[in-house]
């Protein structure tokens, strides 16, 4: 049976370190799965609910967005996918007796570990003005008060509506069309923080913000560069795809500051022989530094324009734009300053070069790594280059990959949520339902941080996610919280953004996905889609946690119903009871999904169009696929100081904490570490065991410190470091973002280690 949830936090400050790992999932994921499943769910409700996880019959992993083939495995989920899964299937409860045992404050000292661990949210949850804890609130009230704070702005700018890529499709339409009737684009979501510089990139470069490849791409490439991604950790069931690919034949190359056990070795849990063997992934594993990765792709750039006949002159002649101003600057590129901002050596590189000039269909696939340096997007640019070269766009088993993170991320940018929104999205938009959208750009992220710390925003309207433990510069961020009037939170669990609130703060309990969903029209689905752009549906069959949960196309139907009124003459309530008429009303405003609810009825649903990938067509400013020429950047590092990314733990799925151990990389009973090439750590004096404060450094001058980590000396590439967030998010400089995308530089930190 389940078991109850901890009473006390964990004492997190002795971990215990064990030699990092060489492989992945194998028996001991198996083992870890079952395990943790037990606990939330109990042995029968584990089988019941595991066995639909991702089935074509079933509901949608509420975890990545890794995609499915069209034949499926009985057990179609990774480890992590099924921790996700057991914490929303959770026997678990978090009743109004719960609020009333743990005040404001006290929640406010919580780990985010404990705060999840505690269950399913049943009743909708307010924190009253001058209120120490919170307590029930009747649905209609909730509205109400929502109601009153939005109307009486004095703008409707003031208002923040943010979106966790959790959201369906169905509530994401609808989320934005409200946001739009009732006036802003401020529509900030999870994407403005990840892949952001991604989609600023391949807009710019092919015309769509898109992946332009399939899972069957993957497995017939020749080659497969990962770049900036841990798949063992945060994509497992890529490992997969990457060993089906090897079996045809593919070469892969990894470029990491850390060594990764996933792309090491793959144990295969669905076969005997991979539990026993596995497969080693990896063919070259290049130990970048971090943020050299702009450098080392303009590098390999300029050898293949000096390789003859290595470019593929007919596809840039024909399909490309701006060649020979990227050609004059990738020519200038300097072996030196190349090998000092990567600390590769030389043949290291030329031996990616001779494996990329013998792969004629290349995928380079990339994620956060990438994504959260001043310099991504350019960085990401220079990976286009690179494509665009040898012809690896719109060729089967070639393309660019960015591996997204949350379940439908993709698919809520997709339904418009976007703070600069193209102008045929909102004519379509303001043509369908009568409204006149706004046209001026809302705030990203960072942008409605900086907004509620100024005065310029009052109310923080949440679908889902955990906006306080996401966002860079803790200390910051949580300060502008509590200047809003209002915060509001659709949610399961409880996270940190539940203890740091405004004046007024509400929690709207909702369905997640495992959960069925019975509406006035009968028994409903949703749909999402996924990091290849397919999308299909998805069916939750467990009884909801509650009987006053609301789904979320619920939630935002009663809340448009109570803020818009009887002006508004979209059918609200017409699609809370059907989302069917959702899915008709997107059929007609967003390109590719015509017949969206016959086609979706089908096993596997469909996929989107991509004019690069299917046509070689490319929807650029200038009818082609962009070359471009930004000058290199890495990140200069003073002496004394290192460089420090934060990441995950194999415990963990974006903010949500699972337990306490990074089994792969040797590490238990801790999140308070830093891990330091051992070179380095002698240099600075830092013993293996010993604690330190970790201090970040910016132009600004602020102190920004992390305290109590405990040295971990680990191969990470030298003049680097790394450790988790959302603990190490203090350190993070609230502008200190990427050019472009104005995401939060993440993986750029600056730090010094003074004695704890």
């Amino acid at each position: 049976m389940a078991t109850k949830p901890p009473s006390g936090d964990p004492v997190q400050d002795a971990p215990q370190v064990a030699p990092p790992k060489h492989a992945a999932a194998g028996l001991p994921a198996i083992g870890h799965t079952l395990r943790i499943a037990q606990q939330q769910m109990g042995v029968a409700r584990t089988a019941r609910t595991l066995l639909k996880v991702n089935q074509k019959g079933g509901f949608d992993c509420p975890g990545c967005a890794w995609p499915e083939g069209d034949k499926r495995h009985t057990a179609e989920f990774c480890e992590n996918g099924a921790k996700a899964v057991a914490e929303e299937a959770t026997l678990r409860r978090v009743t109004p007796e719960f609020f009333a045992a743990h005040p404001l404050a006290d929640l406010a000292q919580r780990s985010g570990y404990w705060l999840g661990q505690q269950g399913r949210i049943t009743r909708p949850m307010l924190l009253p003005e001058g209120g120490d804890r919170y307590e029930p609130v009747s649905w209609e009230r909730a509205f109400e008060i929502i109601a009153e704070e939005l109307t009486a702005l004095d703008s409707p700018d003031e208002a923040l509506f943010y979106t966790s890529g959790r959201t369906s499709n169905e509530a994401a339409f609808l989320f934005q069309l409200f946001a739009r009737e009732f006036g802003t684009n401020n529509l900030p979501d999870c994407s403005n923080m990840c892949h952001e510089s991604s989609g600023s990139a391949l807009t710019e470069t092919i015309g769509i913000g898109k992946g332009s490849v399939s899972l069957e791409d993957l497995h017939r490439a020749d080659l497969i560069i990962v770049a900036g991604q841990n798949p063992g950790t945060n994509h497992p069931r890529m490992l997969s795809a990457l060993e089906k690919a090897k079996s045809a034949g593919a070469k892969i190359i990894s470029v990491n500051p850390l060594p990764e056990a996933g792309m090491e070795r793959f144990k295969n849990p669905q076969t005997p022989l991979g539990m026993l063997k596995g497969t080693a992934l990896n063919d070259l594993f290049l130990q970048i530094r971090i943020g050299g990765d702009q450098a080392l792709f303009r590098l390999l750039n300029k050898l293949v324009l000096e390789t003859e006949g290595a470019t593929d002159e007919a596809f840039v002649r024909e399909h490309t734009h701006g060649y020979e101003d990227f050609a004059a600057a990738a020519k200038d590129t300097d072996w030196a300053e190349t090998l000092t901002a990567t600390g590769l050596t030389r043949p290291e590189i030329e031996r990616a070069l001779a494996m990329i000039l013998a792969s004629e269909r290349t995928i380079v696939c990339w994620a956060m790594g990438l994504t959260q340096h001043k310099h991504s997007v350019a960085t990401i640019r220079e990976v286009v280059n690179l494509l665009l070269l040898r012809g690896n766009i719109g060729r089967p088993g070639a393309g660019v990959c960015p591996v997204r993170g949350h379940s439908n991320v993709q698919g809520d940018r997709t339904m418009g949520i976007f703070e600069r929104p193209a102008p045929a999205f909102l004519d379509a938009l303001d043509a369908e339902f009568g409204i006149t959208s706004p046209r001026s750009h809302g705030y990203d992220v960072v942008r409605s941080i900086q907004a509620l710390r100024d005065g310029k925003a009052k109310v923080l309207f949440a679908m889902g996610g955990n906006f306080v433990g996401a966002t860079p510069d803790t200390e910051v961020t949580e300060a502008a919280i509590r200047r809003a009037a209002l915060t509001v939170h659709v949610s399961t669990k409880l996270n940190r953004s539940h203890a740091v609130t405004g004046r007024r703060a509400l929690i709207l309990p909702t369905l997640g996905r495992t959960d069925k969903d019975v509406q006035a029209g009968g028994k409903q689905f949703v749909t999402v889609e996924d990091s290849m752009g397919m999308v299909h549906a998805s069916r939750g069959n467990l009884a909801p946690a509650g009987p006053d949960l609301l789904s979320e196309p619920a939630i935002v139907a009663r809340l448009a119903r109570a803020v818009l009124g009887a002006a508004s003459r979209t059918p609200w309530e017409e699609f809370e009871k059907d989302y069917a008429t959702i899915r008709d009303r997107i059929a007609r405003v967003v390109p590719g999904f015509a017949d969206f609810n016959a086609r979706v009825a089908l096993p596997g649903g469909f996929q989107l169009p991509h004019a690069p990938r299917d046509e070689r067509r490319f929807p650029t400013k200038t009818g082609k696929a962009n070359f471009t020429a930004a000058p290199v950047e890495y990140p200069r590092v003073p002496a004394g100081r290192l460089l420090l990314q934060t990441l995950r733990s194999h415990d963990q799925y974006n903010t949500t904490i699972y337990g306490l151990d990074d089994r792969y990389r040797g590490i238990t009973g801790g999140r308070r570490v830093v891990m330091v090439n051992p070179e380095d750590a002698a240099e600075l004096g830092l013993a293996d065991g010993a604690y330190a404060d970790i201090v970040s450094e910016w132009r600004d001058g602020v102190e920004r410190r992390a305290p109590g980590f405990r040295v971990v000396h680990y191969p990470t590439a030298r003049g680097c470091a790394a450790a988790y967030y959302p603990e190490t998010n203090v350190l993070v400089p609230l502008d200190s973002t990427a050019d472009t995308s104005n995401t939060p530089a993440s993986k750029s930190v600056v730090v010094r280690f003074e004695p704890a």
